[in-house]
């Protein structure tokens, strides 16, 4: 099969098309998100064909491969994979993901190559805020749903946060039973927040734009940050704009198109 790796502000994602509703069991989708024995990757992207109303689908896996239900980064390398492929409009591209259907507008450069998007990833729910301790010290954490859960916490600076220890135990807490993503935001001004973040059946990635969105919401709802925002995760900067949607906007790089065989792939974990 052919995959197409990408990134998105430095978070990764292998694509690939499918003539029907192909999906790749967990195995081989972990395999190849193997930074050490496989591509390597933070989710795998199934474009699926079209129907009334959407120019295509998309299916997301973690690297773990299991499925999520939407990825702001993820569907950025998703609509570059499928604009090269001649699907939407010229300059727009209506998806159907697991968290509803998204619009997703082109940025291309002279060679026509997308270089970046803006997605209205929808409307955001919040949930009822809940009590952790971290380190001894008390936070209430903002519950938050982009088309898939996470959880918030407004601290001093992420960069102090035991990321890997405190996400791992938040991700599998009991009161998320089909687990979630986590947010560790500091507020710089009213238009800039830093961010870290642990994803959902990946660990700690270099961004995540669900997360960005998640973040920037729930301090905007804290009274913490203005309507527009630059949020600077490890991987880079990219725009989220709140309204009655949240769009967010940001950079996409294609890296390389490889075609693997899948029964030596999964040889080579043996």
């Amino acid at each position: 099969m052919r995959v197409s790796k990408l990134h998105a502000t430095g978070n990764d994602f292998l694509v690939r098309m499918a003539a029907d509703d192909d999906v790749l069991d967990p195995i081989t989708v972990a395999a190849l998100c193997d930074r050490h024995r496989g591509i390597g990757a933070d989710g795998l992207i199934t474009i699926g064909p079209g129907a009334s109303g959407h120019d295509c689908s998309m299916l997301l896996q973690n690297a773990d491969g299991g499925i999520a239900e939407m990825s702001g980064n993820g569907i950025r390398c998703l609509a570059y994979v499928a604009a090269a492929h001649g699907l939407g409009r010229d300059g727009s591209l209506r998806v159907a993901t697991g968290g509803g259907l998204r619009d997703v507008t082109l940025e291309r450069d002279e060679r026509g190559v997308v270089v970046a998007a803006d997605v209205d990833m929808g409307p955001v729910a919040f949930g009822v805020p809940v009590d952790f301790d971290l380190d001894g010290q008390r936070y209430e954490a903002d519950i938050v749903d982009v088309g898939n859960p996470h959880v918030v916490f407004v601290v001093d600076d992420p960069d102090a946060v035991d990321v890997v220890r405190h996400g791992a135990t938040i991700e599998r807490d009991p009161r998320f039973p089909n687990r979630t993503n986590v947010e560790f935001a500091a507020v710089r001004d009213r238009a800039t927040i830093a961010l870290r973040v642990w994803e959902r059946g990946v660990g700690e990635t270099l961004s995540c734009g669900t997360g960005v969105c998640a973040a920037a919401a729930a301090t905007h709802r804290r009274g913490l940050v203005d309507n527009d925002l630059t949020v600077h995760v490890p991987g880079g900067a990219l725009q989220v704009r709140l309204g009655d949607t949240v769009h967010l906007a940001g950079p996409v790089v294609h890296v390389f198109d490889v075609d693997i065989d899948r029964d030596e792939l999964l040889a080579a974990l043996r």
